[in-house]
């Protein structure tokens, strides 16, 4: 089961470099059902393994010229602030016992899980149907609408805060259809916003959490690894058909979770 484990942790970056982006959705239940890591304290360790590996991939984009840098720290600066507040005061505001209804009891593990198997099943279908679609490469750069990239970005920045998930899926898409980035800059703009907002999420829980270093940057070691295998095989392999298959490996996963989560417990 180790072995599997470590594996696992292997395609988190395999997948980000692979496709652009699902390793986040991969971290938190490969930390939990793998590793036997507590659900909340998986999310704090997801957020310093993608943020790492996410810096990586951005920093692989940015020698190419694929990442604009001010549209990053742009609409960073309400997703990294809603990560932050939401990692400092609201993850410790969660009680342990939620609510009980009859013989059903909610609990702190059960909700992260949960809320985290639903963003998985959005993000199956979001990658399933982008891998199908034929995304049209924007000619013209769209002119900035600021309203609607802070509103993005608080959205993408309590998710992230919250269930310790990057939320790529949702980052490729706003930066193409609001900002009209071609896909390649949106990707790797994705991967330094992803970066930002993980990381500085990360150090919203100091003081929460008891952080077992050692550990961590073992797995983030090897995350960062899969994430060069993963760009070396995206210029050999077709992405679309990754995506697809990634998209639906991931909507398995997303039932099953919310199965065990809620039935079986």
């Amino acid at each position: 089961m180790e072995v599997v484990a470590y594996l696992a942790s292997a395609l988190i970056g395999i997948s980000l470099g692979l496709v652009g982006g699902g390793g986040s959705i991969l971290t938190v239940p490969v930390l939990v059902y793998l590793f036997g890591i507590a659900p909340l304290m998986a999310t704090s360790y997801s957020l310093f393994i993608v943020g790492s590996t996410s810096l990586v991939g951005a920093y692989q984009n940015y020698k190419n010229g694929q990442v604009q840098v001010k549209t990053a720290l742009l609409f960073g600066l309400s997703s990294v602030t809603t990560v932050w507040l939401s990692r400092k005061f609201l993850i410790p505001a969660i009680p342990p016992h939620i609510a009980s209804f009859k013989h059903f009891e909610l609990t702190e593990n059960m909700l992260v899980m949960s809320l985290f198997a639903i963003l998985m099943l959005i993000a199956a279908i979001a990658m399933i149907r982008s891998g199908k679609n034929n995304v049209e490469e924007p000619t013209v750069a769209k002119d900035l609408n600021l309203p609607k990239l802070l509103f993005f970005g608080v959205g993408i920045g309590f998710i992230t805060g919250l269930l310790g998930a990057g939320g790529g899926f949702l980052l490729i898409p706003t930066l193409v259809i609001l900002l009209g980035l071609p896909m390649k800059e949106a990707i790797g703009t994705s991967l330094f916003i992803i970066a930002l907002n993980s990381l500085i999420g990360f150090s919203g829980d100091f003081g929460h959490f008891d952080i077992d270093w050692v550990f961590l940057l073992k797995i983030t070691f090897i995350a960062i690894v899969g994430i060069f295998i993963g760009g070396n095989l995206s210029k050999k392999v077709d992405s679309k058909k990754l995506k697809i298959g990634f998209g639906w490996f991931v909507l398995i996963m997303s039932v099953y979770i919310l199965t065990k989560e809620l039935l079986f417990k």
